[in-house]
């Protein structure tokens, strides 16, 4: 060990206690994990600046006054090697350890006093903690050199506590194998939830907003300075709530303390290749070599990380990520020092992500860089509107990346937002698919086949238009096609266009086919044609892969919405609820999720008599886009609003809802409304705007000769009445309300004729027909010649009680669907107060099955809380 003879001086400030910040949160998990690594020879606090390692090792050492006795040295950039041994020696003798052998000079001079030091604490009969505090500002190998000397030889009462943003240069590897090596990393020394609401509590004196503590958690990511510095901002902000939801706001709070204490401290190249990464937030070595121009990124990323400098790498790569909140500080730096080189490097990056077949990641940066044109190319060349119109968690798998860039990819949200800020009058064929594709992913078809002229007379001028270009203008035909003729032709062309894409392209995008059966089976659904629909979305649901939530959803939900047309309830409450859980599992925004399941449940509920839950359902069906743009949907909504007041004999509003005035829709769409007008007037008693209604609607429908029969026996022409009975009873495409209805229109003519055992066999035909799938509305809504008719049923009353008593009863009449076994299992438990995650090991079931039951829990009663349902069953003596 080389060191200077010259005198080092002894400071006394370097061995006191630092002072506890104002408002320090005591924090056990950690001190007692201090506890724990003191009983051995070696603790390590690592982490960035203001992640809090002095506090906690200081109000550590001040609750252990009273024990063995503590010696603390806080060092820093101007110490020596010199100057770090004496004052060692000065705190090792004011704990009265004395160590001799330096003549007495104490300055650290004597080259043998790393042996000294080793020899006079083996001789300790207790054990001593020793806390060095920022041993890595020390400058020079030597410090290290010794102290690794005085830990190996020490004996056991030298307990060693050290405190830096890097590591020692002392061979960790082999103490962590030996088991001599207690650690506290950046991860731990990170404020849990509950420690950050206690901080924002100190500085405001009162329990902070649950909402403001989350917001703030996950800008900061648990960063205690970053904490203790938005909150001192927000205390003076006034409102805490937009504070903490202002990312500006937090990168003002903490700009100074990140660029001086982290940024001004690093070596130039390190600075330079943050100031460059932060533009993107996350960084390969070969991205960042693209960035800076330099050849030796590597290293200098993994130093930042070793200098905790707020960059960490991912595990499992060779990408490094930078905090949220420092990459913000460092773009604001960027763009004051050099305001042109920010677009530069969005640039190079598109390029960079481009090379390396990272899709979604080229479109965003291109974006940034205001590169429209190229942003729009990237995307439709590599059929990026695939994953935007099948869902934000429907990014492409990157298993034919090359290595280099083998992390998962940006998630499609970011892509898909960068494509929506688009400017319309980007030039090119690949803008007008793009801007058309964007329009279909927020539900505006009509926007959406206003561009498509535009996009296909630019491709015809565009000689490097290949099969991307055409599969993605086909692709977007097919999806917004009125009707299944126009997508006949759009999937044959799609068809044709996937086998001339490149074996890797096809393989990145497992959504096409999904895709393609989605937009036909919509397209016969516009078309009325429910049963080909039902067909198409069953084989499109089984065509969705893993990694397509969102698309399996709404693939899901339209087939629950085809099954209730048909009366196939109970596989429309299955496929309804398989739709919303599919949903929750894929994490899909509730922006992004279909009101088509929400429908289906609504429908499900109308048709079974429980009004207060089809218009919960309706409710939330009205919270997404699509329910009021999607001209199927919407008309669905509307005729469940209109049969919703019928029931409530409110004939005039359900009259009301549908003459408002709407779009022309598909002929489903406009079938759907006149059944729904028809039934309304019928139910009023106007037989003339009844029959304007039915008019409308093709003559082979089914659903319109069943209203027709009834309109004639109402106006007392049971002759005409019974011809269209018969006409419709042959009709294949009769549904089950259909064939219902049917029944009882035959019941009620017999009950005309006098033939009252002829009318009670029909009834009981209707009703063993309607029990499979509990259907009540025909019932209900059959007039009172039923009730009387039903009266008489004497030894087969029971086969007509399920339609009015099969579960239990609100106060005001009102039906409720009956639970299952496994359902009042449940709830049972939830009635304890017990978790989802509880409940679900109690059972020896999934969360996600648990989370089922609870839903159709919730839909059964009617109600949308825990504590609802369990008042509301609990009323019902359910449970």
């Amino acid at each position: 060990m080389t060191v200077s003879l010259v005198r080092a001086p002894v400071l006394g400030a370097k061995f006191a206690l630092p002072d506890p910040p104002p408002g320090l949160v005591r924090r056990q998990r950690l001190t007692g994990r201090l506890d724990r690594g003191t009983q051995g020879p070696l603790t390590l606090v690592t982490g960035a600046a203001g992640s809090g390692k002095t506090a906690l090792v200081a109000s550590w050492a001040r609750s252990r006054a009273s024990s063995s006795p503590v010696v603390w040295l806080s060092l820093d950039e101007q110490d020596t090697p010199q100057s770090f041994w004496a004052h060692v020696v000065e705190g090792l003798r004011r704990a009265g350890v004395p160590v001799g052998g330096d003549g007495g000079r104490g300055d650290g001079s004597d080259p043998g006093l790393p042996v000294r030091i080793a020899a006079a604490l083996e001789e300790l009969p207790a054990p001593l903690v020793l806390v060095l505090d920022g041993l890595d500002r020390v400058r020079g190998p030597d410090a290290a050199s010794g102290l690794r000397f005085v830990v190996e030889h020490a004996g056991p009462a030298l307990r060693l506590v050290v405190l830096g943003r890097s590591e020692p240069a002392l061979p960790l590897h082999r103490y962590r194998v030996e088991g001599r090596l207690a650690e506290i990393g950046g991860r731990e020394l990170a404020f849990t939830r509950a420690e950050a609401a206690r901080l924002l509590q100190t500085q405001s004196g009162r329990p902070p907003d649950e909402r403001v503590v989350d917001l703030l958690l996950e800008r900061t990511e648990g960063w205690a300075a970053g904490l203790r510095l938005c909150a001192l901002a927000m205390a003076r902000a006034g409102d805490p709530l937009a504070f903490a939801g202002s990312a500006a706001a937090a990168r003002q709070a903490v700009s100074d303390y990140l660029l001086t204490e982290v940024l001004a401290v690093q070596p130039a190249a390190s600075r330079e290749l943050l100031l460059r990464a932060g533009v993107l937030g996350r960084v390969h070595p070969g991205l960042a070599s693209a960035l800076t121009g330099r050849t030796d990124c590597e290293a200098v990323l993994h130093d930042l990380v070793r200098r905790h400098a707020f960059v960490e790498p991912v595990a499992g790569t060779r990408w490094f990520r930078v905090h949220p909140l420092f990459t913000a500080v460092l773009r604001g730096r960027l763009r004051n020092r050099q305001p042109a080189l920010e677009t530069l490097l969005h640039r190079r990056a598109a390029r960079w992500y481009a090379a390396h077949c990272r899709t979604a990641e080229a479109v965003e940066e291109a974006a940034a860089g205001g590169e429209w044109p190229y942003a729009a190319a990237q995307a439709v060349r590599h059929l990026a509107v695939g994953p935007l119109l099948a869902g934000p968690a429907a990014a492409p798998p990157t298993a034919a990346s090359p290595p280099a860039a083998a992390v998962p990819a940006a998630p499609a949200p970011a892509a898909a937002a960068a494509l929506a800020r688009m400017p319309e009058h980007t030039p090119g064929a690949a803008a007008a698919l793009v801007a058309a594709a964007c329009c279909l992913a927020r539900d505006d078809v009509a926007g959406c086949r206003a561009r498509l002229p535009r996009a296909e007379r630019e491709l015809v001028h565009e000689p490097a238009a290949g099969p991307a270009e055409l599969l993605t203008l086909e692709l977007l035909r097919l999806l917004s096609a009125p009707d299944s003729a126009e997508a006949d032709g759009a999937a044959r062309r799609v068809a044709e266009l996937v086998p001339l894409l490149p074996d890797e392209e096809r393989a990145r995008h497992p959504e096409i086919e999904p895709l393609c059966l989605y937009g036909h089976a919509r397209a016969l659904l516009c078309d009325g044609r429910i049963r080909a629909a039902r067909e198409g979305l069953a084989e499109a649901v089984r065509a969705c892969a893993h990694g397509l939530p969102a698309l399996l959803a709404r693939c899901l939900g339209r087939l629950a919405l085809a099954d209730a047309a048909v009366g196939a309830l109970s596989a429309a409450e299955e496929h309804g609820t398989a739709s919303l859980d599919a949903a929750d599992r894929g994490g899909v925004p509730e922006e992004d999720r279909s009101g088509a399941a929400w429908l289906a449940l609504a429908s499900v509920a109308v048709e079974r008599g429980d009004l207060r839950t089809a218009a919960a359902h309706m409710d939330r069906a009205a919270d997404h886009a699509d329910t009021l743009h999607d001209p199927v949907l919407a008309a669905e909504h509307s005729a469940l609003r209109a049969q919703l007041e019928v029931a409530g004999g409110r004939w005039h509003a359900a009259l009301a809802v549908l003459d408002e005035p709407r779009p022309p829709g598909p002929p489903g769409a406009a079938a759907r409304l006149a059944v729904a007008h028809a039934g309304a007037a019928l139910a009023h008693g106007d037989h003339g705007t009844a029959l304007t209604a039915l008019r409308a609607l093709p003559e082979a429908l089914p659903a319109r000769t069943v209203l027709l029969a009834q309109a004639h026996l109402a106006a007392g022409q049971s002759a005409q009445a019974l011809r269209l009975i018969a006409r419709a009873e042959g009709a294949a495409e009769a549904t089950l309300p259909d064939r219902v209805r049917l029944a009882l229109l035959r019941a009620h003519c017999a009950l005309l004729d006098g033939d009252e055992a002829a009318a009670r066999e029909r009834l009981l035909h209707a009703l063993d027909t309607a029990r499979p799938e509990l259907l009540r509305r025909p019932f209900a809504e059959a007039g009172p010649w039923l009730r009387h008719l039903a009266a008489g049923l004497n030894g087969h009353s029971s086969s007509y009680e399920w339609v009015t008593a099969t579960a239990p009863r609100t106060a005001d009449g009102m039906p409720v669907e009956e639970l299952s076994p496994r359902e009042k299992e449940v709830l049972a438990l939830v009635a304890r107060m017990m978790s989802t995650e509880e409940v679900a090991a109690e059972l020896r079931l999934s969360v996600n099955t648990v989370k089922t039951h609870v839903r159709s829990i919730f839909r059964k009663l009617g109600v949308s809380r825990r504590r609802d349902a369990v008042e509301r069953a609990r009323d019902l003596h359910v449970i």
